[in-house]
């Protein structure tokens, strides 16, 4: 049986943005690569010219050229594209291939009615915002801060923020006050952009209060501007325009600031969930490169696509999604519970929409395959080419799933990546087949690999995930770093000179890639080492089991210490002997005797980020003694309450003193 489950169409070359690169590397610069291994061997080991073959082979926008490609290869420190001056926004609102009436942004969501908006009409409104935001005393280099949900206004103040060289920031307006305050206080914006709340399914959820502790807390702001979203007739609060105001008519002509490469576009954060979110500060010219290059080359978006990726402003997914203009795709946005009215809103969408490409995580597509979910019997998703998941490993069954019940022709891609290079760094190509349970190479560019512990890189066994050569799309720095301390020790510490991303991954000999887990959440028994991710496969493959999460707490004397396994059961089900044994005996039959878990306990819910990210390392720190509040940012958390359980099974376990 093979594990095949799609192969490129024979045409593939003739029909695909990056065949269409690979004819134009052959004119204009005498290269011929037998195979995507080939090319992606050149793209890693002269990235100066593959970098600067995607700036010409894209016809970058740019107001001074620059006068090289890469000075200073080494990491941290690599100079991209010095001399450069250009602006994010001037190339996406390009949309080359896209007519101005062409639908370009086309929003649904559980609050208001769909809006359309065209290519003529984008434009119009992010000219009209960036003279707004000039008027407020918007310039270069300001803060430009959004508390707001996936939907056009948010887009068009990235847009408009970006237009005049000033800096944005989102956070989803399901962010507590805490979790705002704490990334934006470290960023001092001037400007706060924000929604009055919203519905999630036909729940309404009125945020004033916090955007009132918001305002309060930020000192430098100069400037509230309110859109009234979940009640548009309400008057804006006291001392805030209405979005309105700032988008009101007026003569002033589109501009774009030339800033330069490495000119700060946003700043995006790290999830926060222990201490101060990282604040990563992103560049116009990496991340437009590396849009590009993902987009066209391995997404193989254009003009005839749309693009919709269910995602939050809170997740760098958005900032993926919205760069897709500049590759001349129209754009889908939602906002809201993608479970309500059940789980096949986003499929409905997806056939409403005209989605081409339809982005996901991995763990909504299991909770569908769980659900007995067909979208294929309650869409027509005929128009569906490119199918992608990621936010967490998809095993094998996932894709399996994907090719019985959501369409046969789709290509599958999986991948990961992260907020740290807003980008997959590793995930698929329209030039090789997808195998079940496998990210199918490493992105172009991108050079991955796995190291063993001793550092040297290995094949076909599992390993850290490093990247060896500089990427542009690389932060720029963190905000308030001036020496690069923080930026070093968050990724150059372990191997110096080599970025260590924090995942374990195995490369097989093909190029294909599988990811297991966070490395700090890295079960280790007996010199076993084996990713969380297998693990979740297994039990949360039982009908019994809803989710998971699994903690190793070591033994400091070096023995095998406790694996401890904690289950959210279905409804109605409570965690029996007989249960327990059910889930040792899948464990020890699918992986090893050295990961049946110590104890099993059953639990309300799994602690999660607010883009659903599992928290074991938090629940590993509470169960060893650590308080609450020092091992969480409970505003960083989807359901904060759940740590509680793990508290009082942590004070439990506690041996009393002699």
């Amino acid at each position: 049986m093979t594990d095949v489950l799609w192969t490129p169409p024979a045409d593939v070359l003739q029909r695909s943005r990056i065949g269409a690169y690979l004819r134009w590397l052959a004119e204009h610069r005498g290269l011929q690569f037998a195979d995507y291994d080939a090319l992606w061997r050149w793209s890693v080991t002269d990235p100066d010219a593959f970098w600067r073959s995607i700036w010409d082979h894209f016809d970058v926008v740019a107001h001074t050229p620059p006068t090289a490609t890469l000075v200073e290869r080494a990491m941290p420190g690599a100079r991209w594209f010095p001399g450069a001056t250009l602006n994010y926004a001037e190339n996406v609102l390009r949309m080359p291939g896209k007519a101005d009436d062409a639908p370009v942004v086309i929003a649904h969501g559980q609050t208001r009615e769909p809006v359309v908006l065209t290519a003529a009409q984008l434009r119009e409104q992010v000219r009209r915002v960036a003279a707004g935001l000039r008027r407020l005393g918007v310039t270069s280099g300001d803060r430009v801060a959004a508390y707001a949900p996936n939907i056009p206004e948010t887009y068009v103040l990235l847009l408009a923020t970006a237009s005049l060289g000033a800096v944005f920031s989102s956070c989803a307006p399901e962010f507590g006050t805490r979790s705002v305050t704490d990334r934006w206080q470290q960023i001092e914006p001037k400007v706060l952009v924000a929604v009055d709340g919203y519905r999630y399914g036909d729940k309404p959820v009125d945020r004033r209060a916090e955007v009132a502790a918001i305002r309060a807390a930020l000192p430098s702001l100069r400037h509230t501007v309110a859109i009234g979203y979940l009640d548009p007739d309400a008057p804006a609060p006291d001392g805030a325009l209405a979005w309105t105001e700032l988008a009101a008519e007026t003569d002033e002509p589109t501009s774009f600031a030339p800033v330069p490469f490495d000119h700060p576009l946003y700043v995006l954060y790290s999830s926060g969930t222990t201490g101060l979110p990282k604040p990563i500060v992103h560049g116009h010219g990496g991340i437009l490169l590396e849009h590009l290059k993902m987009l066209a080359l391995h997404h193989d978006l254009g003009p005839a696509d749309r693009f919709f990726w269910f995602t939050t402003t809170g997740w760098m997914m958005w900032n993926f999604l919205v760069s897709a203009p500049a590759v001349g795709a129209a754009i889908v946005l939602f906002d809201g519970n993608p479970g309500h009215p059940d789980l096949g809103t986003l499929w409905r969408l997806a056939e409403q929409t005209g989605a081409t490409y339809l982005g996901t995580s991995a763990p909504f597509l299991l909770a569908c395959r769980k659900a007995g979910l067909v979208p294929r019997e309650i869409a027509d998703l005929s128009a569906l080419r490119g199918l992608g998941s990621t936010g967490a490993p998809l095993p094998a069954e996932g894709f399996t799933w994907v090719y019985d019940a959501v369409g046969s022709d789709l290509q599958l891609q999986s991948l990961s990546g992260g907020t740290d290079v807003c980008t997959g760094f590793v995930g698929g190509v329209p030039l090789l087949p997808v195998h079940a349970g496998e990210i199918t190479c490493r992105a172009l560019g991108a050079k991955v690999e796995a190291r063993s512990p001793d550092g040297t890189p290995v094949i076909g066994e599992l390993g850290e995930l490093v990247i060896t050569e500089p990427m542009p799309s690389m932060p720029v720095g963190f905000w308030n770093d001036p020496d690069g301390v923080r930026y070093r020790e968050a990724y150059f510490d372990v191997y110096p000179g080599v970025w260590r991303h924090g995942d374990w991954i195995t490369i097989n000999s093909r190029g294909g890639c599988v990811i297991t887990g966070r490395s700090d959440a890295t079960l280790n028994r007996g010199g076993v080492r084996l990713g969380t991710a297998e693990f979740y496969s297994v039990v949360e493959g039982l009908d019994e089991v809803v989710d998971s999460v699994v903690v190793h707490l070591e033994d400091d004397q070096g023995g095998a210490g406790e694996l401890l396994l904690f289950v959210v059961l279905a409804e109605g089900l409570a965690l029996d002997d007989e249960l327990r044994r059910k889930i040792c005996r899948e464990l020890r039959t699918a992986l090893s005797p050295r990961h049946v878990p110590d104890e099993i306990h059953q639990v309300g819910a799994v602690p999660r980020t607010l883009s659903a990210k599992k928290l074991e390392v938090p629940v590993k720190k509470i169960l060893t003694g650590t308080p609450v509040d020092q091992a969480a940012a409970k505003g960083a958390l989807a359901n904060p309450e759940s740590l509680t359980a793990f508290a009082a099974l942590a004070h439990h376990r506690t041996p009393a003193g002699p």
